[in-house]
């Protein structure tokens, strides 16, 4: 293979998106042949690539797989506090990377992938795909909680306002809750600032993939003709 930039090379083992891959880089976990990798560095297959002393490797073949995170799972190993990680409860016989996380008391569908450029995309809201969550609520929703939601509203902590978005209420203190955009624990956020609180939140789409039936710690390899679908949503070359 041509030689590309290290991050790229890293992104492209199903290890991290692009965006993590520098942070790696920039904290000095990453050697190339033994030297503490640099970010304009260009790598091949024939470079040894390490991150925290362990070499990593081109995959040929792509996983993409759908998962059910249980509720109390920390999506990221690094954080310090977490009683229980997606790492230690997610097994599968090639190494997967999450394309977007669940907060630790958020459950439901986690995209599985070592496809780094996939994972570049699902994570990045210009292209626009859709996330679909089914959220119960502490307080009855009413019409003025709708109206407020869908069209944006203020998170003073993050100081922006969140993109429209589609809603609709399905019972008394029930919601289903479609977004296009990703913030650290977005809904959660809204629905603070609107007087209310979050009791429960299942992530039951992401894109075209669908959770299903599936129950929480299971998962299921997704179609070829939902790859399909997905790449083309995403506008990824075929």
């Amino acid at each position: 293979m041509e030689k590309i930039r290290v991050n790229k090379y890293i992104r492209e083992c199903g290890i991290a998106s692009r965006r993590e891959a520098d942070r790696l880089i920039e904290e000095g976990r990453v050697t190339v042949n033994g030297a503490v990798a640099d970010p304009g560095m260009q790598v091949s297959e024939e470079d040894t690539v390490c991150i925290d002393g362990k070499e990593i490797r081109l995959i040929p073949e792509k996983h993409v797989v759908a998962y059910y995170k249980p509720k109390g799972v920390t999506c990221t190993k690094d954080d310090a506090h977490a009683e229980l990680t997606l790492e230690q409860v997610f097994r599968y016989p090639v190494p997967l990377t999450y394309a977007g996380r669940l907060d630790k008391d958020s459950e439901g569908l986690l995209i599985m992938t070592n496809d780094g450029e996939l994972i570049d995309r699902l994570m990045r809201a210009r292209y626009g795909h859709e996330k679909e969550y089914e959220v119960v609520l502490k307080r009855e929703v009413t019409d003025t909680f709708l109206q407020k939601f869908a069209g944006g509203v203020y998170l003073p902590e993050l100081e922006t306002v969140t993109k429209k978005c589609i809603i609709r209420k399905t019972g008394k203190n029930k919601a289903d809750i479609i977004l296009t955009q990703g913030l650290n624990r977005q809904i959660r956020r809204m629905c603070k600032a609107l007087g209310n609180e979050v009791l429960s939140l299942k992530r039951v789409r992401v894109a075209n993939i669908l959770l299903g039936d599936l129950k929480p710690g299971e998962y299921r390899r997704i179609s070829e003709e939902e790859e399909k679908e997905l790449r083309e949503l995403l506008k990824m070359q075929l």
